[in-house]
């Protein structure tokens, strides 16, 4: 096994990224306790103190993250010893913590370079043994997992480090990432780009700010949404109905020769705006075709625009209060 490591070769927020940022934490603690005079600088003493024994953030993600993988290696090593070295320290900061309660001063400053050599030594294990081994043997599955777990016991630092693996931001466009199911996909439909349930469909259509009607290629009308505040009414009645027999006569012409340059496949959009109850309306059609081109209906959108009509400039915050 590689006794040699990189450290800066790993990426940020990896778990031995980690580790190795935290002891360069630990050496700084280490050479400013040592120089202490715990008498006489006691309060500066004390905090130094505090924050090193902190270091049990580190044994804990160690002993319950760390390890384990490496168990499921078949590397028991560190659990059978190390975790020996996390308990005699354990003891000897406990003992410190009595001795400062006291203020034995003398005691301090005899069990003073008893820890910091104690503390020293694991990580010069940790260094030449430990991080370069279970590098080798784990994966970046492993990794990834045993940082989800580490959130919990928290670290030394003294901010979060940044997520691992720290992905940077991709566009939904440009994502095309194949992920595992975050949520139920029981009673759903597998649509072209996920999933949805029968009510969560009609509460997306009956939600969005505009009438949809679908017709399909036989010219009768199968479908629409039934908004809250439609531009145009539509009843039930509707459905299943030719769709010349659902517009005014002087507008009827114009939608079957929009329709009929959209099965000829001469056409494939046409738009209209019209003031309507003193209400800017946009209406728009599409041909609707299947992945051989062929017409399989059409869509008619209609929006009240006359707000959007209005908007100037820009508007980048939220104003509910």
């Amino acid at each position: 096994m590689n006794n040699n490591t990189d450290s800066a070769a790993l990426p940020e927020g990896h778990p031995v990224s980690i580790y190795y940022q935290e002891r360069e934490i630990i050496v700084s603690l280490l050479e400013e306790i040592s120089v202490i005079d715990s008498k006489e600088e006691f309060q500066k003493y004390t905090n130094i103190f505090n924050q090193l024994q902190t270091i049990e953030k580190r044994f804990a993600r160690k002993e319950n993250q760390l390890f384990p993988f490496l168990e499921k290696k078949g590397w028991s090593g560190p659990s059978q010893g190390m975790w020996g070295f996390h308990d005699n320290l354990r003891e000897q900061f406990k003992l410190m913590r009595k001795n400062l309660d006291e203020k034995e001063f003398e005691k301090i400053k005899t069990n003073t370079p008893f820890l910091v050599e104690g503390i020293s030594r694991l990580m010069k294990t940790e260094d030449n043994v430990l991080f370069p081994n279970a590098l080798d043997l784990l994966t970046e599955k492993d990794w990834i997992s045993m940082r989800k777990g580490e959130e919990e016991m928290g670290w030394m630092l003294p901010q979060p480090p940044v997520a691992f693996p720290n992905v940077e931001y991709i566009h939904p466009s440009a994502d095309f990432t194949k992920r595992e199911m975050t949520f139920s996909t029981e009673k759903t439909s597998h649509y072209d780009e996920g999933y949805m349930t029968v009510e969560q469909v009609n509460l997306l259509l009956k939600t969005m700010p505009l009438d949809l009607t679908f017709v399909d290629e036989n010219d009768k009308v199968i479908f629409y949404n039934r908004g809250e505040e439609r531009v145009f009414p539509r009843s039930a009645g509707i459905i299943g109905r030719e769709v010349k027999f659902c517009h005014p006569p002087k507008s009827v012409g114009t939608v079957l020769k929009i329709i009929e340059g959209f099965k000829n496949g001469t056409q494939n959009e046409s738009s209209f705006w019209i003031n309507f109850k003193d209400r800017l309306i946009y209406i728009r059609y599409f041909a609707v075709r299947d992945a051989d081109k062929n017409y399989k209906g059409v869509i008619e959108l209609s929006q009240d625009i006359t707000d959007i009509k209005k908007i100037e400039g820009e508007k980048r915050l939220l104003d509910w209060e």
